[in-house]
């Protein structure tokens, strides 16, 4: 996990609106391989995000979801097309921004309470802090492990810790990048209930990828399906579940079957060519 914060000054376009909080519109992005060929990454996206909303991207592996991420977190240039981020063009990584990998990437020699303030220490400010971290702490279910070192933890509290890590100076929009891709499936499901807990609280603007359908239907107000490369949006579909959310409900729940039988035939006319 890292914590993107350098606050570049974005240079200012014309505004989303006013309901808007990321604004993707027309986005391309094309990049020269190793072998100098040119690889479109992705095409034409266009996708508006309101505030407090929790959006779940899946696609075919390659099909340029992380490359999406990597713009919206400004740590790569795009091709054509615009991406606002409250309704400032994005030039650069943004304090506004949080950001969290499938590694949580926490250093070794730091305890978790000091691998949390680092985005504070790194971004030249020196507290008030000590509360919010605290209560980000007790948020993540991390209270009793602040003095605990990364070595210490199990794979699903290190991230957590990175989940709080990237909380910590408080981003309006948190970018999430399979973060429990490598877990096991139970903790996997510990950290989605976990996760859509610390939403529920904080109700930051969230876009997830992920390659687990169950898990894109459980934790999304909205799953965007993605095309095989080059990247297009398929469907933008509205997931319409009360929460909170259980696995055990969620399951029984109509429009569960309903929502995974048609994300799964896109995903699968993707994987055989027949899009």
């Amino acid at each position: 996990m890292l914590m993107m914060d350098v606050d570049n000054a974005p240079r200012r376009a014309s505004a989303a609106p006013d309901d808007v909080l990321i604004a993707i519109d027309q986005l391309s992005k094309t990049y020269v391989s190793a072998s100098g060929a040119a690889v479109h990454a992705l095409s034409r996206i266009s996708l508006d995000i309101k505030p407090g909303e929790f959006v779940c991207v899946v696609g075919p592996s390659g099909c340029g979801k992380s490359t999406l991420l990597r713009l919206l977190a400004g740590l790569d240039d795009y091709s054509e097309g615009r991406l606002l981020l409250d309704g400032e063009t994005v030039a650069g990584p943004s304090r506004k921004v949080g950001v969290v990998f499938q590694a949580a990437n926490l250093l070794p020699w730091m305890t978790v309470r000091d691998n949390v303030r680092l985005p504070l220490r790194v971004g030249g400010r020196h507290a008030p802090a000590g509360d919010r971290i605290e209560r980000l702490l007790a948020v993540t279910g991390l209270a009793d492990f602040g003095d605990k070192y990364p070595y210490e933890l199990s794979g699903g509290m290190q991230q957590r810790a990175g989940i709080c890590r990237a909380l910590a100076r408080d981003p309006e929009i948190l970018l999430m990048d399979e973060p429990f891709g490598a877990l096991d499936a139970l903790t996997r499901e510990r950290l989605n209930l976990e996760l859509q807990r610390i939403w529920q609280e904080n109700r930051k603007t969230i876009l997830l990828i992920t390659h687990s359908i169950s898990e894109a239907i459980f934790l999304a107000d909205r799953v965007i399906v993605m095309s095989a490369r080059p990247g297009r949006i398929l469907a933008d579909l509205h997931v319409p579940i009360p929460r909170p959310r259980s696995f055990d409900d969620i399951v029984l729940h109509p429009d569960y079957a309903r929502l995974a039988k048609e994300v799964r035939g896109l995903l699968n006319a993707q994987e055989h060519g027949h899009d």
